[in-house]
């Protein structure tokens, strides 16, 4: 177990390492970050200052070597275009989008798990099919569409729930929904596969055949057994509910790291776009080594074929 838990936390530093060295040389790639901070009416004097200011007339390889330094003490710099640390910034912004993300997430488990194991247990009847066609549509809506069109229909015209903003559990219900139904389609035909797959095993052929009822069934074997695709589909949806929250935080005005992400790019604050990214990817790195923990505890033949 230690072996195994060993390999993936060195995988996931050999990531983080490669996702740091990715983004500092890309973002340096379009020529001196300095131009993205200062306004098209700034002179060479006022380029040449803040270019040394912030150590971009540096060498290359020594810039590299203080941003490692900088990452190793959690130091992601200051905003000059919000005259305040960029860790200070995140921070008051990361609580909203987690609300966000628990919300949305608690949407596609409420709804898409049971709704792919109803359309596992009922495959080839009608009431499979209509909720098939309901996933699919939650799939193929745009997320910005289907917010304006909450925001019209439920904030607009029957005044049940605020259009915009935050502050109650009332302002987090439409954009979990808009965040999460993408999220719910894809669980629920995960779901239906895996749980489709595990009733033509031998022990649920035998379950049947000693009387056990579906209900026990899929509660002491099938949700078990199946749970594998679906805490991989989990980590990977991390990444989707945070690439979503962009575009639903811009249309419910709700102030996460999102609706931050679309401001600091507006402004050119680079620091805080540069932060945003990497904490993006740490987040999708760490969902991924949770998931790999969770494999060895859903089933062990995971963990001995790891080692």
């Amino acid at each position: 177990m230690s072996a195994f838990l060993l390999k993936r936390l060195l995988q996931a530093m050999v990531t983080a390492f490669g996702v740091i060295t990715l983004v500092f040389f890309i973002q340096r790639l379009t020529g001196d970050p300095t131009a993205l901070l200062l306004p098209e009416t700034a002179t060479q004097e006022d380029f040449e200052a803040m270019r040394s200011a912030l150590g971009f007339d540096r060498p290359l390889i020594e810039q590299y070597i203080a941003f490692l330094g900088d990452m190793l003490r959690f130091d992601l710099g200051r905003s000059y275009i919000q005259n305040a640390p960029v860790a200070e910034i995140l921070a008051s912004r990361i609580p909203q989008t987690l609300q966000l993300a628990g919300g949305a997430l608690l949407v596609a488990f409420a709804i898409g798990l049971p709704a792919g194991v109803v359309m596992a247990l009922t495959r080839g009847r009608a009431i499979s099919r209509w909720i098939m066609g309901v996933v699919l549509a939650c799939q193929s809506m745009p997320t910005f569409w289907s917010g304006i069109m909450m925001i019209l229909v439920f904030g607009v015209w029957l005044k049940w729930l605020p259009p915009s903003g935050t502050g109650t559990l009332a302002h987090l219900v439409m954009p979990s929904i808009a965040l999460g139904l993408l999220s719910l389609a894809t669980y629920a035909r995960i779901t239906r596969s895996a749980v489709i797959d595990e009733l033509g095993r031998d022990y649920v052929r035998s379950a049947r055949a000693r009387g056990v009822r579906t209900p026990r069934l899929v509660r002491r074997h099938l949700l078990r057994n199946s749970a594998i695709p679906v805490v991989s589909i989990t980590a990977l949806e991390i990444s989707q509910l945070l690439a979503g929250a962009v575009i639903v935080e811009t249309v419910f005005a709700w102030p996460g790291l999102g609706q931050l992400t679309v401001q600091s790019v507006a402004s050119r604050d680079f620091a805080v776009v540069q932060a945003v990214v990497l904490l993006g990817a740490f987040a999708t790195i760490f969902a991924n080594l949770a998931a790999d923990i969770l494999y060895s505890v859903i089933d062990p033949r995971v963990r001995l074929g790891g080692q």
